[in-house]
């Protein structure tokens, strides 16, 4: 393992391992979890009959090191990758909070539509068959923020109590949790009154976690409850400076407000809350390539995991993070083309590490909202520092009009690192930067991919087309597919895969598929005979406009699944911001397809 720990860590490590192996043995009998009221507003975990205290992390990061640090669980959004989450979960000692997507109305589902209640009851009960006696599950999640984009409430929070009541008939052996998106809106109130058959309540808080013990308690929240999701304050609870970027905290900053959480929650233990996770344990880019993850991308670690650690105190690092402390730039906006920008950095190494520092500069983000799994990282420049590169004081030309993030990484050398960032106004016309080299084949869309090229985010029409990205076993071979549904007879609507999401070509973005020979892509109507119009480009007379565009106008679609080619032969490759789309007019009444597939080869 690359971390370096302490050997008294290491010794607590394997203690608690000792401790755990006779709950999550792969070799074990089903774990056996249980809400335990010890007296008023006094609730526990308990694992096999042993008080059991949440210190987690959600995220697809290694496992290993959230062991090594002192976590004892991890969380999941969905059951897609159960069977190999509970094995990583089995060969590390860790518990999983196992999530099912409740969707929101806004993803295609229909609370008053006693069809689709039927079929997420049907999918709920194949998670539960599938899983129930894994020895290292904690607790059934069922939803997650799905009150988010959703009107009808009530007919959704008694589904959410339907589907829980029956988890707990089919394994009684492990409690239930449902998770809101934040305290207000009288959700605490709904969730008390539509859903009496759901153990815990799981809340994301971000900018207000530090305060969820007293503001539940405020709201009406009786139950107990896990924090499910914290990290720093996201871009809409945090100022702006005076063009519009959200200012982010440095590594060390997030670092220490992790750890002041869980402490909050500490507080709060043995009273009403169960424990709590991180969020995100691995890297993620939203907002900016930094702004929630506890991990570089290579899995170099940043001050909120050592701070953790610290926190949890089951383990000790024997070597510290980086620190920094200031990064001052000479000016934020460029005054001409040729304009130098100066900057500096203050840093050290608690252990005396040598650091060695890297600047990045990189395009902004034109969307600073929830991105899902994440987007793509955005275009870097690295010919825009002219000076001092490796050093802490350095001078910054920037490439052309339009908004960047300026970065200082530091590294000990010891799989640690610290960043600080600031945003810097360019001048003149944007740079019209190529778009990356894609390799072939190239998918837009497939079942499980949590770091797609495009999204789905260029909606067209009347609203009444839903999308569901992860509909359940409808796919060609069994796996996820994307399922349409169009609520009405008449009027037209349409999708694009867009690349930056929610962008029409006025930010960089896109693919250079030179080499490709064609666009593949599998369908299915539901019922047969739904005519739908597929494409890929169709941006034009923008800065950053697709080069090409291809098309297939008004198939008429069959019951069984069909590959459909769009040739590429003479296109020309070195643009494409739309990767994939669809349109199609009324029908005369509602109707539904399915993709399973979309892929360049």
């Amino acid at each position: 393992m690359k971390t370096f720990r302490h050997f008294s860590g290491l010794m607590a490590s394997a203690l608690l391992s000792i401790h755990l192996f006779s709950v999550c043995s792969a070799s074990a009998a089903p774990s056996v979890v249980k809400v335990v009221q010890k007296g008023p507003g006094s609730y526990t975990l308990q694992v096999n009959g042993k008080d059991f205290f949440v210190r987690g992390a959600g995220g697809s990061g290694p496992k290993d090191v959230l062991k090594a640090i002192g976590g004892n669980s991890f969380r999941t959004w969905s059951y897609s990758n159960g069977a190999k989450e509970f094995a990583d979960a089995r060969k590390n000692g860790l518990m999983v909070s196992l999530g099912y997507w409740v969707r929101p109305e806004s993803q295609g589902i229909d609370y008053k539509n006693p069809k689709d209640l039927a079929e997420q009851m049907r999918d709920v009960e194949e998670m539960v068959r599938l899983y129930k006696d894994e020895p290292n599950l904690l607790v059934w999640s069922i939803g997650n923020e799905m009150e988010m984009g959703t009107k009808n409430l009530p007919e959704m929070w008694k589904q959410v109590n339907a589907l829980c009541k029956r988890v707990k008939e089919l394994d009684p052996n492990h409690p239930t949790m449902t998770i809101i998106a934040e305290l207000g809106d009288d959700k605490v109130r709904q969730f008390n009154r539509y859903c009496p058959d759901v153990d815990i309540l799981g809340i994301n808080s971000y900018g207000g976690s530090q305060s969820v013990p007293q503001r539940y308690r405020a709201a009406g929240g009786v139950k107990p409850y896990l924090l499910t999701e914290y990290g720093p304050p996201a871009t809409w609870e945090i100022g702006s400076n005076s063009f519009g970027c959200p200012n982010e905290w440095s590594s060390t900053e997030k670092g220490k407000w992790y750890a002041a959480v869980y402490r909050k929650t500490m507080e709060d233990k043995g009273k009403l809350c169960l424990g709590s996770y991180a969020f995100t344990w691995s890297h993620k880019v939203e907002a900016t390539p930094t702004w929630f993850g506890m991990l570089l991308p290579d899995n170099t670690e940043l001050a909120a995991v050592e701070e953790l650690q610290l926190a949890w105190g089951v383990s000790k690092p024997v070597n510290r993070v980086p620190i920094v402390t200031d990064l001052v730039v000479s000016h934020d906006r460029a005054r001409s083309a040729d304009d130098l920008i100066s900057a500096v950095v203050k840093g050290s190494d608690p252990d005396g590490d040598k650091l060695s520092w890297t600047w990045v500069l990189v395009q902004e983000a034109s969307f600073y909202g929830v991105t899902g799994t994440g987007a793509a990282m955005p275009q870097g420049f690295p010919e825009a520092i002219v000076e001092g590169q490796g050093t802490t004081s350095v001078k910054v030309k920037l490439p052309g009009g339009g908004k960047y993030r300026l970065y200082a990484y530091c590294f000990d050398g010891k799989n640690h690192a610290a960043y600080m960032n600031r945003p810097l106004l360019g001048v003149g016309e944007p740079p019209k930067t190529p778009a990356p080299k894609a390799p072939l084949p190239c998918y837009v869309y497939q079942s499980g991919d949590s770091n797609p090229r495009w999204y789905a985010s260029g909606f067209m029409g009347n609203g009444a087309l839903k999308m569901d990205l992860n509909e359940r076993n409808a796919g060609q071979s069994g796996s996820a597919c994307i399922r349409v549904d169009y609520g009405i007879g008449n009027d037209w609507a349409g999708v694009y895969w867009q690349s930056p999401a929610n962008d029409w070509g006025d930010a960089p973005g896109g693919y250079d598929l030179t080499g490709a020979k064609k666009l593949c892509f599998r369908v299915r109507g539901a019922k047969g005979g739904e005519k739908v119009s597929f494409f890929y480009g169709g941006l034009f007379a923008k800065p950053y406009s697709d080069t090409a565009r291809g098309e297939l106008k008004d198939e008429v679609l069959s019951a069984e699944w069909t590959t459909y080619v769009l040739s590429l032969d003479g296109k020309n490759l070195k643009r494409i911001k739309t990767g994939f789309g669809f349109t199609f007019g009324g029908q005369g009444k509602p109707f539904t397809f399915y993709i399973d597939k979309i892929w360049f080869e």
